[in-house]
């Protein structure tokens, strides 16, 4: 027990800079019984002129244990029957970086995850708000304006260094510096005001304005990076550190259930067993997690059968009948927050091909979706209708404004408005002496797009628009949109389930500093955005979220093709598999696999 912070946590409660509820917290994390810290906050109460009143702050409505202990309800986890060994997941794709801040994947996410750990947690069970992050809680004021985060005090680095309030305001600062890379540095400058250490395990933070999303708008993007690692790197260099490329693995340090071993470029990313973790009860049952770089999803699919991986992706195309011939696979489809979508470059300064509404929407009514998700994803999607997918707080279908079904005739026409005609007779469209032909970049090794690329491809000619196609690495194909060095996109994207799309559609959401890859611009999506995030109630901020995303659906922002389910296939040797759309890799601190 430290008397010193205890005499200064009874200051704070004396001074009426935490509140009693926070005291306790903090006094029995500190090893007091929570008689005696009951007997100390009374104490301190006697000599406060002025005690809080009672309901002058909002707190967390579950405690770690209750958000784990509904965790525990709703799996049905097995007692690990082996310690050890190892779980190799195969993807066709390589991740970004290392670095928690700066990633932006989906798969990269999947490790950044496991080393490092942010302020809160989403509920797997709900994806609501919880206490199961760095942070055993928090208090919200009775104005919404100010968020004070208590912090474990238990926490140490993976190098051993105690994890305090500074690590918390330092990547706070690096992620929002001037010259931050962080993609996620405008959606907390939209709603944070400032923040500020309070003591080595209390930090405070300050909304611009009540807001019903604040905790994952603001704190919930990315994990906490160590100061004493990174206060020497400037932020506009972190993308080209050994701490985020890998290459120093010494640099790679989290707080995390797993330590980052190696990255090596194109093969594989390992990381291995914290055994000094925080949560004891948390502490992985295996040794290591490897991913693996394969080149065609179908590798993935084969090496299920044959115990070459242990945990993959399956193709939409083989779920079914993989089930059916290899009745062991353990196959899981789940509802997601992901899409799959094309988006069009319209920075008037590089192109002005898709400058124009009605091209845009064209590309739409060419494509039958329905089909689309029938044949390429063989019923784990549906057609996209508007832009909130099937997980959102917002999803309702019936409110959207324009439904793009298959209309071939209405995209001929609409182009047609725009002034694209077929004069020489050769089937492509053209104005002005300028062809309408497009040139599409997607990413290789995707199960889907041998199928929906060239179905896309076709759609589009019989309407008079030539598609000139080209698979490139991912990494690459980030780089490009990033750069606005483009024309179309195919890809993928995932939504978080509170409905907020201003990552993307805010025209002040470019990279490096969002997803508004497109350049995409509506001055009526941009008066919204502040009071989308400044709505509590949820109710009204639907309406709000419904009413911005009809705008951008209108106005064929991006062309969403489908809503997609995610299917996830693991070997019998995996026990404890639990993947959801609240998490893909949620479940691994708990996964164990038979001895081999």
């Amino acid at each position: 027990m430290n008397k010193l912070e205890i005499n200064v946590l009874v200051d704070q409660l004396r001074e009426g800079t935490i509140s009693r509820r926070g005291f306790m917290r903090r006094a029995t994390a500190l090893g007091v019984s929570a008689g005696a810290a009951g007997m100390l906050a009374r104490s301190a109460a006697a000599q406060t002129p002025v005690a809080t009143p009672a309901g002058d702050v909002i707190t967390n409505a579950v405690t770690r244990e209750e958000a784990m202990a509904a965790i525990n309800e709703a799996f049905p986890f097995e007692e690990a029957g082996n310690m050890g060994g190892e779980i190799i997941y195969q993807q066709s794709t390589d991740i970004g970086t290392v670095n928690t801040v700066l990633n932006s994947d989906v798969y990269g996410g999947y490790i950044t995850g496991m080393i490092y750990e942010g302020l809160i947690g989403a509920s797997v069970v709900d994806g609501k708000d919880v206490p199961t992050g760095l942070a055993d809680g928090w208090e919200i004021s009775a104005d919404g304006l100010e968020y004070t985060i208590f912090l474990n005090p238990n926490v140490t680095w993976h190098d051993g260094t105690p994890f305090t309030s500074a690590d918390v305001v330092f990547t706070f600062d690096a992620a929002l510096a001037e010259n931050s890379q962080s993609v996620r540095k405008t959606t907390i400058d939209s709603v944070l005001d400032r923040y500020e250490a309070v003591d080595d395990y209390t930090v405070k933070f300050y909304a611009l304005a009540p807001s019903g999303i604040f905790l994952t708008e603001a704190l919930g993007q990315f994990g906490i990076m160590p100061k004493h690692i990174w206060e020497g790197v400037d932020p506009a260099d972190w993308p080209s550190d050994g701490g985020s490329t890998g290459t120093d693995p010494a640099r790679v340090v989290g707080t995390g259930p797993f330590k980052f071993e190696e990255w090596k470029l194109g093969e594989t990313v390992t990381v291995v067993k914290n055994e000094n973790y925080w949560q004891p009860d948390e502490v992985p049952y295996i040794d290591r997690f490897i991913y693996q770089v394969v080149g065609e999803s179908s590798t993935v699919l084969a090496a299920l059968q044959t115990g070459g991986t242990d945990v993959g992706d399956i193709p939409f195309a083989e779920a079914d009948a993989l089930q059916e011939s290899n009745p062991e696979l353990q196959v899981v489809a789940y509802d997601t927050t992901s899409m799959n979508y094309f988006h069009c470059n319209q920075d008037v300064t590089k192109t002005e091909l898709y400058s124009d509404v009605k091209v845009r929407q064209a590309m739409l009514y060419a494509l039958d979706r329905t089909l689309l998700a029938d044949m390429v994803y063989f019923g784990y999607a549906i057609q996209a209708d508007g832009t909130q997918p099937v997980l959102s707080i917002a999803y309702d279908p019936s409110r959207v404004n324009t439904i793009y079904n298959y209309d071939p005739e209405m995209a001929m026409s609409l182009l047609e408005e725009a002034g694209w005609v077929d004069s020489d007779g050769d089937g492509i469209r053209e104005k002005d002496g300028q062809k309408l032909t497009m040139d599409v970049i997607y990413s290789e090794g995707t199960a889907t797009y041998p199928v929906q690329i060239p179905y896309m491809q076709d759609a589009w000619r019989e309407v008079g628009i030539e598609a000139i196609t080209s698979a490139i690495p991912f990494q690459t194909l980030l780089d490009n949109t990033d750069a606005g060095s483009y024309g179309v996109c195919v890809q993928g994207f995932q939504w978080s389930i509170d409905g907020g799309q201003d990552a993307m559609f805010w025209s002040e959401m470019t990279p490096p500093n969002g997803f508004n890859s497109m350049r995409y611009s509506n001055p009526d999506y941009d008066a919204l955005v502040i009071p989308s995030k400044t709505e509590v109630d949820q109710e009204k901020r639907i309406d709000i979220i419904t009413e911005m995303s009809n705008i951008v659906n209108d106005d064929a922002a991006v062309g969403i093709n489908v809503f997609r389910q995610n299917i996830m296939g693991a070997s019998p040797v995996v026990h404890n598999f639990f993947p959801n759309g609240y998490g893909a890799f949620w479940w691994i601190n708990k996964a164990w696999v038979d001895a081999r």
